[in-house]
């Protein structure tokens, strides 16, 4: 039946279920934002109406909760008379319609039928449920800024593929994406750039017009409450105190102005660690309180990335404030600092019944109590934070940083990082064997990251995500062996299929055969790392 991901059992029975143009929908408590997003979605590339129906009628989709199941379970059951879906909660209805979905055809993930085309739903049972709790995809809208309209369609493609969790990597250096009302010069100033590097950061190519854009405060409800219709959980990232350029740009205050003159900075132009990063002062503090403020008003999330990644400390050095603040606190030294800043915010947010998460660079100078660690740097962060009894979501850059080049070949478009090949991305195991059963119950699930530095549009992004992705969420989802042993060959047989689901998507992936004439990017720099990558 070719799914993806691939179901924990599945039994086939003789024959199909036709749907006719009374089919419908019945939907118990709890299962009507399910049976809306049938009506809008399936409905419109069927042409079925799929109008209330009642239960002991022929031809009814029946969906229900069922308590008794895990929380994000399904049951499906295609029967000669109907459909029945059981979830332990409404996720759990919404990921088995998600699957009833694969099972009518790729002509399903159209948004218009067409035509002679009839339905039907093989007979069948697929009892099913996922393996994390954590199943992430973050994006970075921040380098290059994808409107609105395409960060809807991700989700979608999200959870078409049982991804619940969206990282919004929404400030940066080159841009700050999101509207802050008492501070309003980080969008006015900090949304844009008046030009962009195009390519990896030693290329001489420049894209000499400015680039920018940002999601305006309803804009963001309107993304939190179409992810929440899916099943998805919006993480938003606010990155301090490094990658925090626009910030400074805007609001010159919040850098360390003892060093540079801090005015004369702008919105940076260029990837790589930036120096510049906030400055340790109470002023910088309550800045970010404020935001964080505005944040939480529209982020309903139990987590909130605060980053703690990549700060050089070279100004905090130089800075007489900066170490006065030192000496204040009885800290050892500038990582010391960092980790002072990062605990600073882990109480603002408990405070306010939230948890913080950052990436693995917060564990130096100590651990903030009760944070939780995106371990990127390989699994070590990962292993030390769990170990120490903080919640992990595993996104090695070696295995899951899908900005990384999918195949050695002189085509391949701006060429950055380690192969990643789609068998390597399947072959990925998220619980680091050197765990403990106690300790890797800290290992929340695993996350895929798509820095777009190199990807300027929605066709870079899907060309670097797709056809991925789609292994990773079997692997965030489904109940694998251990790497070695996983059927890569049949995943690829059932990928035949998927490929023409993404093409009914209108999903721009990277062809088996490389990259289409329009998908490579001749002449334009990359950072190709030769070799495998470091297995930890």
């Amino acid at each position: 039946m070719d799914l993806i991901p691939l179901p924990h059992r599945m039994e086939r029975a003789e024959g199909f279920l036709e749907l006719g143009d009374g089919f419908g929908i019945e939907a118990g408590p709890g299962t009507e934002d399910t049976a809306r997003w049938l009506r809008a979605t399936l409905g419109a590339a069927t042409g079925l109406a799929l109008p209330p129906r009642k239960g002991d009628e022929y031809g009814v989709l029946h969906l229900s909760v069922r308590p008794g199941l895990d929380a994000e379970a399904y049951r499906l059951v295609v029967a000669p008379h109907g459909v029945h879906i059981q979830g332990g909660s409404p996720a759990g209805v919404f990921w088995g319609v998600q699957t009833m979905r694969q099972l009518l055809g790729h002509e399903a993930f159209r948004r218009a039928p067409l035509p002679g085309r009839t339905w039907r739903l093989p007979l069948t049972e697929i009892r099913d449920s996922p393996r994390f709790r954590w199943r992430g995809l973050m994006l970075d809208v921040a380098r290059h800024f994808m409107p609105k309209e395409g960060v809807l369609r991700y989700l979608d493609l999200m959870a078409a593929h049982k991804l619940n969790v969206f990282h919004f990597h929404l400030t940066d250096d080159q841009g700050w994406r999101i509207e802050i009302e008492r501070h309003p010069r980080l969008t006015e100033i900090g949304s844009w750039r008046a030009r962009t590097k195009t390519g990896h950061r030693a290329s001489p190519l420049w894209e000499e017009k400015p680039h920018g854009g940002y999601y305006t405060r309803d804009d963001i409800r309107e993304i939190v409450a179409y992810a929440a219709e899916r099943h998805i959980t919006v993480v938003p990232e606010i990155d301090v105190p490094g990658h925090s350029q626009a910030a400074i740009a805007a609001y010159p205050e919040l850098g360390n102005t003892d060093v540079i003159d801090t005015t004369a900075l702008s919105v940076w132009d260029t990837w790589g660690i930036n120096p510049n990063v906030l400055a340790p002062t109470d002023n910088t503090l309550r800045f970010y309180e404020g935001v964080f403020e505005e944040v939480l008003e529209l982020f309903p999330s139990e987590f909130v990335h605060v980053g703690g990644d990549e700060c050089p400390k070279d100004q905090w050095r130089r800075s007489g404030s900066a170490q006065a603040r030192i000496r204040e606190l009885g800290l050892a030294d500038e990582d010391e600092l960092q980790s002072w800043f990062i605990g600073h915010f882990d109480t603002w947010l408990a405070a306010r019944g939230r948890r913080l998460i950052g990436w693995d660079e917060i564990l130096e100078g100590g651990l903030a109590e009760g944070a939780a660690v995106s371990s990127w740097r390989g699994y070590a962060g990962g292993i030390a934070a769990a170990r120490a009894g903080h919640d992990v979501v595993m996104c090695p850059e070696q295995q899951v940083y899908l900005d990384h080049r999918q195949d050695p070949g002189p085509d391949e478009p701006v060429p950055i990082g380690w192969v990643r090949t789609l068998e390597d991305v399947y072959r990925f195991e998220p619980v680091p064997p050197e765990l403990t059963p106690e300790e890797a119950r800290h290992v929340l699930g695993t996350q895929a990251n798509l820095w777009t530095e190199v990807m300027e549009d929605a066709a870079r992004v899907d060309y670097q995500a797709f056809p991925r992705l789609a292994a990773f969420a079997e692997v965030a989802w489904s109940a694998l062996p251990a790497p070695a042993e996983r059927d890569f060959a049949g995943f690829e047989r059932r990928m035949t299929a998927h490929y023409r689901r993404l093409d009914a998507l209108g999903v721009g992936y990277r062809p088996p055969s490389g990259p289409l004439p329009w998908q490579q990017r001749p002449g334009v720099l990359g950072r190709p790392i030769d070799g495998p990558p470091p297995s930890r």
